[in-house]
């Protein structure tokens, strides 16, 4: 009788166990917990560097990301990198730094005044590292979900005094010669006969591409089938906006990556995870949360790269924090978070850096954002850089 009367309450504290596990599971278990943090790689010679800046991605959308997307005891790709550090972001005269003097920062080692593109306050152009690679015949790339023409992808494509003159700023990238070329603005290539066209001057700039040996493409479809060569894709009238013809941010960066790993000096890729900042000034923390695994995804991809490549350096960082974010309370598994904004502009906290790849420890610490492109210049084995092209 007593073994009878064990059996029933051991049955029933089995049953019981299963249940309050099973239930445990569900509030703490990640919704998708990725693999270990990568290895720090050897410190072999780096062929090709691909940077990743998050548009006004702070600590708090980087933590809200990883909350959202795959709960507190999860990973992001971004987060498996295993060099980490912090950088100030202020620009050259003032402590909040807009897009163009963020980027002239992380793509010359110089500070500007905000609204400058690869110029010195002074008007003095200053060499980014783009320019230095081709200088060594290294392939390069830009990739963007915001016109081509937008703060961030031209600061390292060109020379400019305001980032405001997009028609202006148009003739630049095309004459930039960077290799590959994949985002938005349309209207600012093509002249305003055209229905698309806003250009006053009747330039038909992707023509003049096309005379430079470009191949066009304007949808994702025809961009799969590129497969070498100079490439411009303008996906969009200006911005992206998840229309089925753009291509993801993840599917820009594997062609570029596949077309400019072709040459054998290496590459220098950018690729901007542009509207997690025009999320974080709209206040709109579920369009924050979707651009966040946009450029996660991108990442990712790059990260199968190096690691397959061996001699790839990855870095992701930011421009600056935008919004000022608060998580102030959810569950781990990132539901129900609750979240309050500070303001709709940028703020002056710093920004995370991470890296993987050969020599990433050198990422590792509290710095300026100047040191970035400097650390890549040095890896690359450019002596003469930073430095100034004005006589």
């Amino acid at each position: 009788m007593k073994s009878l009367k064990w059996m029933k309450y051991s049955t029933l504290f089995l049953f019981y166990s299963v249940i309050m596990l099973t239930l445990g599971t569900r509030v703490y278990q990640p919704k998708n917990v990725l693999a270990d943090p990568l290895p720090i790689q050897p410190d072999s010679p780096v062929k090709n560097i691909i940077l990743f800046i998050g548009d006004g991605m702070g600590i708090p959308q980087l933590s809200a990301g990883k909350f959202k997307l795959v709960g507190a005891h999860g990973r992001l790709n971004v987060e498996r990198m295993p060099s980490t550090g912090l950088l100030y972001t202020h620009s050259k005269d003032k402590l909040n730094t807009d897009s163009a003097a963020g980027a002239t920062a992380l793509s010359t080692g110089f500070k500007t005044r905000n609204g400058m593109l690869a110029m010195l306050p002074d008007h003095t152009r200053v060499q980014t590292i783009i320019q230095a690679a081709q200088e060594k015949a290294l392939a390069t790339g830009i990739v963007a979900t915001a016109s081509l023409t937008h703060a961030t992808p031209a600061a390292f494509m060109l020379n400019y005094p305001s980032r405001r003159w997009d028609y202006h700023i148009a003739p630049h990238v095309i004459s930039s010669n960077v290799q590959v070329m994949l985002g938005g603005g349309r209207q600012y290539f093509l002249p305003e006969s055209l229905p698309e066209g806003k250009r006053k001057d009747d330039r038909h700039l992707v023509k003049d591409a096309i005379r430079n040996g470009y191949t066009y493409v304007d949808n994702r479809t025809d961009m799969a089938k590129v497969k070498r060569g100079k490439l411009l894709g303008l996906f969009q009238t200006d911005g992206f906006y998840n229309a089925p013809e753009e291509p993801s941010l993840q599917e820009m960066t594997e062609k570029a990556i596949e077309i400019l790993s072709q040459n054998e000096n290496g590459f220098i890729l950018m690729v901007e995870g542009s509207q997690i900042d025009w999320a974080a000034h709209n206040n709109d923390f579920d369009h924050v949360i979707r651009e966040m695994k946009t450029f996660d995804d991108a990442i990712g991809a790059a990260l199968d790269f190096a690691m397959a490549d061996g001699n790839t350096l990855v870095v992701a960082t930011a421009d600056h924090e935008t919004g000022g974010m608060g998580i102030t309370g959810g569950k781990l598994s990132g539901d129900d978070m609750k979240v309050q904004w500070i303001t709709n502009k940028h703020t002056c906290h710093p920004v995370p850096i991470f890296a993987f790849g050969p020599h990433s420890d050198k990422f590792v610490g509290v710095n300026d954002n100047t040191i970035v492109p400097k650390i890549m210049a040095s890896l690359l084995g450019f002596p003469d850089f930073p430095r100034m092209l004005n006589e």
